[in-house]
């Protein structure tokens, strides 16, 4: 097995760190082949607040990995989310030299759209066109080879804190893993979860993660809003630790076990019992109250969601709904509560089958690190196209070369 067809998605959240490694091979394609997951600790927010801690989780996390794909892992797609995560449109707009549209003009436009002030503080992490304009005909998605001579792009830039970003790099490569990439943590969840159809109609993807929720507003094909909302399904724990003056630990098992955010949907004299705090004796609670506890944060995680919308304008465009993804989507009666406060329909997204997946990682827990490691296969395919096309320009101008040296000994 080379390990150049030996690509990795690395996703170091607040609650777990994941990698994942696949096989890319030339004729049966992706192929899963490990993956590792480990209690995260040393991260709040998605951001890094402890070094070690981050090391060691990300260390076991990969080293599981490898034991299961019985290969040595030296390089991954990182994911990247946090608070510190910020998205905005622009635009540019640059003459075209030539008849014809190139690849060195829309890369000319794509740096004109991406000049624009942002604070020291801050650092570019992607810069992805929405759509392109070839003189006055917009909704260009690729404008190469099209004739023309004024060429505008509309982008979407995404932007990170340069200290938190150094921050989380340090920690994968004192692991042992040199970061190869990084992509926006929804981006990577969107291409593991939704379809090219539901890109095209206009869908908000909600990834909810242990310590944000990671927003992403797609249409026709293309994002067009991104945001980091700073609460997660640790919010919904707490929430619940705290009202019921129980242990974290207790708490996200009456979570997983019995919680629900809409009350209606349950028995309402229905009790559990509870584990107290050390020294405390167990209890009897209703279910009711634990719904009202989760409901309770459930609606404000809507309401700043449909915040997002109304800021942006954005219900128009959304023709597709809403799609739940990620750990925290599970918890019991979300998708009926996002559809009621929302006003759209809302339903929970599971990550596409490919590559041998099993029916454990069938799961929306898994939806970023698989959607990593889909993109680091396609940057692996496109790296390589444009190698083989170096390659064969080398050749092409030895050749040429070659030709020219016969030619000129047989004329001296």
């Amino acid at each position: 097995m080379k390990n150049k067809n030996i690509i990795v998605g690395l996703d170091v959240g607040t609650t777990k760190v994941c990698t994942i490694v696949g096989l890319d091979h030339p004729e049966t394609g992706l192929e899963i082949i490990g993956i590792g997951n480990h209690p995260s600790q040393g991260l709040k927010k998605g951001s890094v607040v402890n070094i070690d801690k981050t090391v060691s989780s990300i260390r076991s996390s990969v080293e599981e990995a490898k034991l299961m794909a019985g290969v040595n892992v030296t390089e991954a797609t990182i994911g990247i989310a946090g608070s510190h995560i910020y998205s905005f449109n622009s635009s540019g707009v640059v003459a075209v030299k030539g008849i014809e549209i190139t690849n060195e003009d829309v890369e000319r436009v794509l740096e004109a759209a991406k000049a624009v002030v942002i604070p020291s503080d801050r650092e570019v992490l992607h810069v992805l066109p929405m759509e392109f304009k070839v003189d006055n005909t917009p909704g260009i998605v690729d404008p190469v080879g099209m004739c023309g001579v004024r060429l505008e792009a509309h982008v979407h830039i995404v932007t990170g804190s340069v200290s938190l970003v150094q921050n989380l790099l340090r920690c994968v490569e004192l692991a042992g893993i040199h970061p190869q990439n990084i992509t926006l943590q929804p981006i990577a969840s969107s291409e593991a979860v939704l379809s090219e159809e539901e890109k095209e109609l206009g869908v908000v993807l909600v990834d909810v993660g242990g310590g944000t929720t990671d927003v992403a507003v797609w249409k026709n094909g293309s994002l067009i809003h991104s945001k980091i909302i700073p609460v997660g399904g640790n919010h919904f724990t707490n929430d619940l630790a705290v009202a019921l003056k129980i242990s974290h630990i207790e708490a996200e098992r009456i979570k997983t076990n019995h919680g629900s955010v809409l009350a209606e949907q349950l028995n309402q004299s229905a009790k559990i019992t509870v584990e107290g705090l050390h020294g405390t004796k167990p209890r009897e609670v209703s279910l009711a109250e634990v719904a009202g506890v989760l409901g309770a944060r459930a609606e404000e995680l809507f309401d700043l969601i449909n915040e997002v919308i109304r800021e942006k304008e954005l219900k128009h465009e959304i023709t597709g709904g809403i799609i739940l993804t990620g750990g925290g989507a599970l918890t019991k009666g979300l998708p009926e509560l996002g559809e009621y406060i929302l006003e759209m329909p809302t339903k929970i997204g599971y990550p596409k089958s490919f590559g041998g997946m099993t029916n454990i990682m069938h799961n929306p827990k898994y939806s970023t690190v698989l959607g990593l490691l889909l993109e680091a296969a396609r940057k692996s395919d496109h790296n390589k196209i444009n190698k083989d096309m170096e390659i064969n320009q080398a050749d092409l101008v030895s050749r040429l070369s070659d030709s020219l040296k016969s030619v000129f000994k047989e004329i001296f």
